[in-house]
């Protein structure tokens, strides 16, 4: 059996990058976390991080994405590269393919993605101009040659399913729900552990290499009206329901201030314009993964909704 590739992961302490350094220590990977700081406080929410992956076997490398001699140092010691890294710093990717380019051992990059398609979007900003910047990061992979693997999960349970996506809300409705649009395109939603474990298993896997990953679990493919629908069920009671029409959408997100401006920007994105279901998978360049992994089982939006009832 081949040994398991050396896996660095660049952002592994964010919301998403936490979940793939688990899976990856999991399966049996050497699993670097590059940090800026690898102290663990005690006691912090970040300490307590840093505590359960030093137990998991994971190797903390100092570095930074403005030290570039830093990251090509670590990425020397490794042969796989996963950057989680926040919105903010998508554009600085581009300090991570230099740093790949030198260094000259990777087999695999896999850039902060983690969402829509971007290259399947009819959204307004300030989410489109997000998007834009990881449009031209594919295009930089693509153009210089990077091997790489994009995964496309779209829609993290954790982000909006908590309380079934109503501004300002943090459990699920009871009385009165908002439906943007008319409730009926189809979004994709995957648990954050499921994220994880998926990406990890691409990683050696040569069927996903210089392919985009879409994570569509059949179950978890469900409408704003079915989303509500099901929440009904489970409390035993109908709700009034809102409908917020496109138009007033779009003055919302023009009126809005970041952050909620957005989370607006992205639920348009979705629940109105479908961009999560509107396309088909171009099989020349995309993967699905539950016909890759049809062991996988999946957690569910039914499942994960039962926990607030």
């Amino acid at each position: 059996m081949a040994s398991k590739s050396k896996i660095l992961v660049i952002g592994g302490t964010g919301y998403i990058g936490k979940y793939i350094v688990n899976a990856s220590a999991k399966a049996g990977h050497p699993t670097f976390a590059l940090l800026r700081d690898t102290a663990a406080s005690s006691g912090t929410e970040r300490g307590k991080l840093l505590e359960s992956f030093m137990k998991s076997g994971v190797t903390f490398l100092q570095g930074d994405l403005n030290d570039h001699g830093s990251l090509v140092r670590a990425i020397k010691q490794v042969d796989v590269v996963i950057s989680t890294v926040g919105k903010q710093l998508i554009q600085e990717q581009v300090k991570i393919i230099d740093a790949i380019k030198e260094a000259g051992n990777v087999k695999r990059f896999f850039p902060s993605e983690f969402g829509n398609d971007v290259d399947h979007i009819h959204a307004v900003d300030p989410a489109l101009s997000m998007w834009n910047k990881k449009v031209k990061i594919r295009r930089t992979i693509e153009s210089e040659g990077i091997p790489h693997t994009i995964v496309v999960s779209n829609f993290f349970f954790g982000h909006f399913l908590h309380n079934l996506a109503q501004p300002g809300a943090a459990t699920p409705p009871r009385d009165k729900v908002v439906i943007l649009g008319d409730g009926n395109p189809k979004v994709i939603f995957n648990k954050e552990e499921d994220i994880g474990n998926i990406t990890i298993k691409a990683v050696d896997d040569l069927r996903t290499l210089n392919k985009i990953v879409y994570i569509k679990s059949p179950h978890n493919i469900v409408s704003f009206n079915d989303l509500v629908s099901l929440w009904e069920k489970k409390i035993g009671k109908t709700l009034e329901k809102v409908y917020v029409p496109e138009e007033q959408l779009l003055k919302e997100i023009q009126a809005a201030t970041h952050p909620v401006n957005v989370t607006l920007s992205l639920k348009h994105s979705a629940f109105v314009k479908g961009d999560h279901t509107n396309y088909e998978i171009d099989p020349s360049i995309g993967v699905e993964a539950s016909e890759l992994y049809p062991d996988v089982k999946y957690s569910s939006v039914d499942d994960y909704m039962n926990q607030f009832v």
